[in-house]
């Protein structure tokens, strides 16, 4: 994406099945976890540029004894702040007491973080300050150890208010009106009711030893249960990671599945993550033996070791995001990479169309670096095109073809050069509001004399376009002073023309390029009461259960072909006296699903929200845009 948008946090947790003298025994150290716990957080770190935070908790520790282990950070390199600051720890121990490295039992017993239950997180805030306090995981205390609960996810709700409102009737008081807070409240309500359900039942039964009848509730907890309760009327995308104060863990995901979490286990250890290939280059495990948790499922680990997947919401139709392979997650996944090569192949015949079939005079590119993938499967698409095309010109054919017909139908290959080059450093100097746009103007860089001077069609991959703005700033002003008579822009995603509301930052409609063209053209075409009748629907439906409502905004499009909308977008996006003629082509939604079939969420696209939260999150970013409010849609 030529333009970055804040998206997606990243969820790491291990819990070690085995007491840490094994992994001494086998692996040569006992901060086996912690190693892993950094691998598996570094592999994701595409996932959260906003801070980190890492808990670890220890299994069967005495009374008096620390074994609730936290660490955040917001520094630039969060995760390797992280892990100096736990590792600084450990080079104490190693200077001042060097035996005690290899004695697991004692380091577990003397220094913190070396737990057998692990999280990490990688934030990317998507509303709110961006704070200390604001890091997963977050930690909710209590002297009881059942009742401490740790937790931190990828996720987003969409109906904070409702939720707010259910933790006043419970009787609470929460501190902050935000998602995170009533998600942790909601399940630490349930996990005290769990307990002291327990705690009065083991007492009706005649025991009155309260040390043995905590170590029973350790055993008895229903996790399941406490997350049943918990997720009732939880309307979002989510995958949340919680730890309880004894050692009983879980990971949850959404009932549509929009948000990804993967998982492996085995007698060692149990690892779960919101990228498969974390997982694999971590603990060097195949593909094909790294699963998904199934939508509305929790993956559950007892503090015997006991693991389960059990369901606690549901599922319904499954609606995983299709944004994380087009753009979000590593094409490192392998079965992200396909997807993503098949999403360039099949804009080919809109491509070709468009450049009128001109292989001689046309060269191919691509935006750095995540368009990378689909431009090859792009390319693949141009050479197969090329193949036929020699075949049929040297085989179907009544007459003889000369030598020199024979050279020039052999020579017809794909020209594809890098001409779009990122100056990263150039980015970080940009601060100055007043100097920014011209600043801008050069954050690319190209490479010239590769374009045929008022000849040749330049054709640029991106693999979305979301406000287009860096288009229009840098990257069309850039490549037409290479002198194309056109540039041809492709997205290998689908116009985005709705906000999201389950944990990426697009959530105000008047970022949305699309969403400027349909309101163009309905105002040239003069049908701007659209608008008015509109935002009226969607005020008429703000107080209503969430339930009834539709997504009225998608009356804004509908009297537009996506051609007309792809081409008013090209007029938006062209900066003034360009010489070039520019076009704007986007992927098809039938493509998308094509290409990504077991990835069906495309609300960005289609306006088609899997929870009834959606609808009414769309309609208030309408009437925010309506009333001049630059405020998110969702808190």
């Amino acid at each position: 994406m030529s333009e970055q948008i804040k998206h997606e946090c990243g969820v790491a947790f291990i819990r070690l099945l085995k007491p840490l003298s094994y992994y001494q025994q086998k692996y040569g150290t006992a901060l086996y976890g912690l190693n892993k716990l950094y691998l598996l957080m570094e592999k994701q770190h595409n996932r959260g540029q906003d801070g980190a935070g890492v808990a670890t908790i220890k299994l069967d520790v005495e009374p008096g004894k620390r074994y609730i282990s936290r660490h955040r950070s917001m520094a630039s390199n969060a995760v390797a702040d992280i892990f100096e600051y736990i590792q600084k720890k450990f080079a104490d121990v190693e200077k001042e007491q060097p035996g005690k490295m290899q004695d697991a039992e004692w380091l577990k017993d003397n220094i913190s973080f070396t737990g057998e239950v692990l999280m990490g997180h990688l934030r990317y805030g998507t509303h709110g300050k961006n704070s200390i306090e604001s890091c997963h995981p977050f930690l909710r205390q209590n002297n009881w150890m059942t009742r401490n609960l740790v937790i931190a996810g990828n996720f987003n709700m969409t109906n904070v208010d409702e939720l707010l409102q259910q933790l006043y009737e419970l009787g609470q008081h929460p501190k902050e009106k935000a998602d995170t807070v009533t998600v942790l409240e909601k399940i630490g309500h349930f996990l005290d009711t769990e307990v002291q359900g327990l705690f009065d039942q083991f007492k009706r039964e005649g025991n009155d030893d309260n040390i043995e009848i905590s170590k029973m509730i350790a055993d008895s907890m229903d996790v399941a249960k406490i997350l049943r309760k918990s997720a009732k009327n939880w309307d979002g995308g989510y995958t949340i990671a919680g730890i309880l104060g004894h050692g009983d863990a879980f990971v949850m995901r959404d009932p549509a599945g929009i948000r990804p979490a993967f998982y492996y286990c085995d007698d060692e250890v149990v690892v779960v993550t919101s990228e498969r290939p974390a997982i694999q280059t971590a603990f060097n495990i195949p593909f094909e033996k790294i699963q998904e948790i199934k939508p509305g499922h929790a993956l559950i680990v007892k503090k015997s070791g006991l693991v389960t997947e059990e369901m606690f919401r549901e599922p319904i139709e499954k609606k995983s995001c299709s944004f994380e392979r087009i753009y979000f997650s590593r094409g490192s996944d392998a079965a992200i990479y396909r997807e993503r090569k098949h999403l360039g192949r099949l804009l080919c015949s809109q491509v070709l169309q468009e450049v009128n079939h001109d292989i001689q005079n046309t060269v191919f590119s691509y935006i750095p670096n995540t368009a990378e993938i689909a431009f090859y499967g792009m390319v693949e698409g141009v050479n197969k095109y090329i193949k036929q095309y020699q075949r049929e010109r040297l085989l179907n054919r009544d007459d003889k073809i000369s030598d020199e017909e024979i050279s020039e139908v052999l020579s017809l290959a794909a020209r594809v050069e890098k001409l779009a080059i990122k100056d990263v450093k150039l980015r970080t100097f940009i601060t100055q509001d007043a100097d920014r746009g011209e600043m801008v103007a050069h954050v690319y860089d190209s490479t010239y004399g590769l374009i045929k001077n008022g000849s040749d069609t330049l054709v640029l991959l991106d693999d979305s376009i979301v406000r287009g703005t860096t288009l229009k700033q840098s990257i069309l002003k850039i490549m037409d002073r290479l002198g194309p008579k056109k540039i041809v822009i492709v997205s290998s995603a689908p116009q985005i023309r709705y906000p999201d509301c389950y944990g990426i930052d697009m959530s105000r409609m008047g970022e949305f390029v699309a969403f400027e063209a349909a309101v163009s053209l309905l105002r040239e075409s003069g049908q701007e009461d659209i608008l008015a009748e509109t935002y009226q629907k969607c005020k008429a439906s703000s107080n209503l259960p969430k339930e009834q409502v539709e997504n009225h905004v998608k009356a804004i499009y509908a009297p537009f072909t996506d051609q007309q909308i792809s081409d008013r977008i090209a007029k938006i996006i062209t900066p003034a006296n360009t010489s070039a003629e520019v076009q704007v082509i986007y992927q098809t939604l039938d493509n998308l699903h094509q290409a990504c079939p077991n990835h069906l969420g495309d609300w960005y696209f289609s306006g088609n929200y899997p929870t009834p939260g959606g609808n009414k999150v769309v309609n208030r970013a309408f009437i925010n845009w309506m009333e001049g409010k630059n405020q998110r849609a969702y808190m």
